[in-house]
């Protein structure tokens, strides 16, 4: 069977409101920590373990994407709120230099409009205070519709960044599944200790388990930390709603990654594990763009159903990486990636995966079942429900997965 073919109903379980985590515990790497072993066999460990459960001089790859306060409100004067969520630059669409911008420029993004019916047209515009104490007035102006989404152009007085000015204007939006506001704990909770690159719009949550601690121990230990950048997007929230994935639009993130990691991706002999699913289709996605770049054809961004087409070229990883290596001149590596990670996808760079336990019927879902293969990702789900112990989601307990 097809991926396209298969049907999401067989990617759904029931997952109680009480099982889902509203709050992380206050000790992130004293969570739990499930592991699956090649071999099926499942133990219950704790995070702050994971020194010692790598394989020596293993290669352990993060997002260091960092989250901002992409929510934005305005107030209009008949009295209606008008809610921007930001998800993505449109202009200038390289995220440095839009959040580089100052208000003379202005940018724009593409946003969800909240209770949009009462914006049918002119400026919104609001009063922010900066940290300095400066006022400046921040203003909305919406510049066209993209299917249920809107181009939105920002301008604002001022010499400020665009990062300055929705840093202090927005609001970190954590999950719309814990149900509850942004508390003031979430704006370092909902942040990994090693984020650095400002763009996301919800957290690669498998780094939130990470402390510097533990990272002091990882080094200890021999594995080899390494960094990558996925800005993630709404739709990592967002369930298949139709009934076979074909049928499913995948969303577009941002990927930036060194040339120095991918010649090392190109020579290593050592095990790769990705931490968190962003890690995971970021390091999968080099492959297929290297594999792109080999036969000619364009390296900006990788389809959803490209690995699975019968034009793909079959090359080993150290080939793919080469001839992307070949692609691009500089130290940085830039593209987006749509890729739909799926039962049916063969993993060409991953070896193992640290993630949490995700939604019923998620793209996210899919990528552990393709990784584990058959129906192994069932033993691993039926067992943390079976604990109650087990926490799941964003600020919930984390897996240690190994082919």
């Amino acid at each position: 069977m097809k991926p396209q073919e298969i049907a999401i109903e067989k990617f759904d379980y029931p997952l109680p409101d009480s099982r889902i985590a509203s709050h992380p515990l206050e000790a992130r790497d004293r969570c739990k920590l499930l592991v699956c072993r090649p071999d099926g066999a499942i133990e219950d460990r704790v995070f702050c373990e994971l020194p010692q459960l790598l394989p020596e001089s293993a290669m352990l790859v993060y997002n260091n994407t960092r989250v901002i306060n992409a929510r934005l409100r305005f107030a209009k004067e008949s009295g209606a709120m008008i809610e921007i969520f930001c998800l993505e630059p449109i202009r200038p669409v390289d995220y440095a230099v839009n959040f580089a911008s100052q208000g003379a420029e202005g940018v724009s993004w593409l946003c969800f409009v909240g209770n949009s019916k009462r914006w049918k047209s002119g400026a919104l515009k609001g009063v922010v205070t900066l940290p300095s104490g400066e006022e400046i007035i921040l203003s909305a102006e919406r510049v066209e519709k993209q299917g249920n989404a809107s181009v939105v152009a920002f301008s604002w007085t001022g010499t400020s960044t665009f990062a300055e000015v929705i840093a202090a204007a927005g609001e970190l939006p954590i999950p719309p599944y814990l149900n509850r506001p942004t508390e003031q704990a979430d704006l370092k909770d909902y942040q990994t200790v090693f984020s650095a690159i400002d763009g996301s719009v919800a957290a690669p949550t498998a780094g939130l388990h990470f402390t510097p601690e533990l990272l002091e121990e990882l080094d200890k230990a021999g594995v080899q930390r390494r960094s990558l950048t996925l800005h993630v997007g709404a739709g990592t929230f967002q369930p298949v709603k139709s009934d076979l994935i074909g049928d499913h639009p995948m969303h577009s993130e941002f990927i930036s990654v060194s040339r120095e990691l991918i010649e090392e991706l190109s020579r290593t002999k050592r095990s790769v594990y990705a931490v968190g699913t962003t890690s995971v289709r970021t390091l999968e996605s080099l492959y297929h763009l290297g594999c792109r770049a080999a036969v000619g054809l364009p390296t900006d961004e990788l389809p959803q159903w490209y690995p699975y087409s019968e034009e793909h070229p079959q090359l080993t990883v150290r080939e793919a990486m080469e001839a992307l290596l070949k692609a691009f001149q500089g130290p940085q590596y830039v593209a987006s990636t749509r890729v739909i990670i799926a039962p049916g996808y063969e993993y060409r760079v991953v070896d193992g995966i640290i993630t949490n336990f995700h939604q019923p019927r998620s793209t996210l879902l899919l990528l552990v079942s393709a990784f584990l293969g058959g129906e192994r990702w069932r033993d691993v789900y039926a067992h943390a429900l079976s604990d109650p112990d087990y926490r799941f989601l964003s600020y919930g307990d984390a897996c240690l997965l190994t082919r």
